[in-house]
């Protein structure tokens, strides 16, 4: 996962400094990276992340996959010096785009600079995505040479027309053979994402997807509901009538569905939209919903310590140019108060199987619980708050009822 994108913040510094108070503790806390790859061979139609196709780059100096990954290298050598004694990564995730188009042997070089810059963790998950038709048996056994020990395919759906709106380019069964390459190579955990809710998409079709899915018995599977975002060309087809927006209802009761047969083959809900076997939890994204420490390297990408949030300038050739001139690719930075990060912890923690404390909410808030009980979305396990089945698909409209 990739945070959302941020508001504009305060101006980042050129050298990429911290404030002396969220690098106090740094190295008796938990520290991952995540490197987002903009590289994508054709851009979907319902996708708004910072990617980009090759036609899109053009020829500029700055925008080319050697300049991507000399870019990186200066700024985990900066991120080295502005953290000074970080801990050892205990996660690494390369997000994208599709890190994938790059050579395994590069991908495992950028992994190399981490690991020789800030070290590993003895059990440190290193995950990279992946489009199913971007890799072969032999590039994932050399991903899995290079230390790679989770990967996660983009199979979205099984069926031929539902890929077709979604503008995806594999066939529908490419996903299924990329997870058995997977485990030939050893990875240690393979997960599958899914979306449902498009257009055109029947609740059979629906069923189809996750039981192709299940076939394959990943370790993890994500499932996330199809969002219509401004400025894509789903959007343009919506907003002229060629396709409906997804239905409520329709996301709903397949949510239900999925939830149901995943439980049912031993995959049980970790997060609102991922499900996993025992000890196959999605450990870097659950590093995101419990407010740790992470550097994001790349383009766009965003980063936090210690109530500190930044993110880089969004364009390869700007984010590649500053490198090169020695300066923080940071475009901005937030810093977060106490009651900032505490309405962070209710966002984020609520979306967990395991909830969370009591002791986070206020007076007002904890009065407001017998309410959202009765409405069946939260309810009070000893010290803990957690989400209900049907709060669940409600989670952020609890939320907000919840701070008022």
């Amino acid at each position: 996962m990739s945070p959302s994108a941020l508001p504009d913040g305060e101006p980042a510094p050129e050298d990429g400094s911290l404030p002396d108070a969220a690098l106090a503790g740094l190295a008796s806390r938990r520290l991952s990276a995540y490197v987002h790859v903009p590289f994508c061979a054709s851009r979907c139609g319902y996708c708004d992340f910072n990617t980009y196709t090759t036609a899109e780059l053009g020829a500029a100096p700055g925008a080319s996959r050697t300049d991507y990954l000399a870019a990186v290298g200066a700024e985990v050598t900066l991120a080295a010096r502005a953290l000074g004694d970080p801990p050892p990564l205990s996660t690494v995730f390369f997000g994208g785009g599709t890190p994938t188009l790059l050579e395994a042997s590069e991908l495992g070089g950028l992994l190399a600079a981490l690991r020789d810059t800030f070290g590993l963790a003895p059990d440190a998950e290193v995950t990279t995505e992946a489009n199913p038709d971007s890799v072969t048996p032999t590039s994932l056994a050399r991903l899995r040479e290079a230390g790679f020990t989770r990967i996660s395919f983009g199979m979205q759906s099984s069926a031929p027309h539902v890929l077709r709106l979604l503008e995806r380019t594999h066939t529908p069964g490419r996903a299924l053979d990329a997870v058995r390459w997977a485990r030939e190579a050893g990875f240690a955990s393979v997960s599958l994402d899914l979306i449902y809710g498009t257009p055109g998409e029947s609740a059979d079709d629906w069923r189809r997807s996750v039981e192709a899915a299940l076939a394959a018995a990943p370790d993890h599977l994500s499932a996330y509901s199809l969002i219509v975002e401004d400025g894509t060309r789903l959007a343009a087809r919506v907003r002229r009538g060629e396709v409906p927006l997804p239905d409520e209802d329709d996301l709903a009761d397949k949510y239900a569905i999925a939830d149901a047969m995943l439980a049912a083959r031993g995959l049980n809900w970790y997060e609102v939209s991922n499900w996993a076997r025992p000890g196959h939890a999605c450990r870097h994204n659950l590093a995101y919903w419990r407010g740790d420490d992470w550097w994001g390297f790349g383009p766009g990408a965003h980063s936090h310590v210690a109530g500190v949030r930044f993110w880089n300038v969004k364009h390869p050739r700007s984010y590649s140019a500053r490198l090169a001139d020695g300066r923080s690719p940071a475009a901005g930075r937030e810093r977060l108060t106490s009651e900032d990060r505490r309405v962070e912890r209710v966002l984020l923690e609520l979306r967990l199987a395991e909830g969370m404390p009591v002791a986070v909410l206020t007076d007002a808030e904890r009065r407001r619980l017998p309410e959202m009980a009765a409405r069946g979305w939260l309810e009070q396990r000893g010290d803990r708050v957690v989400a209900t089945h049907a709060g669940r698909l409600f989670v952020d409209a609890a939320v907000r009822d919840l701070l008022g």
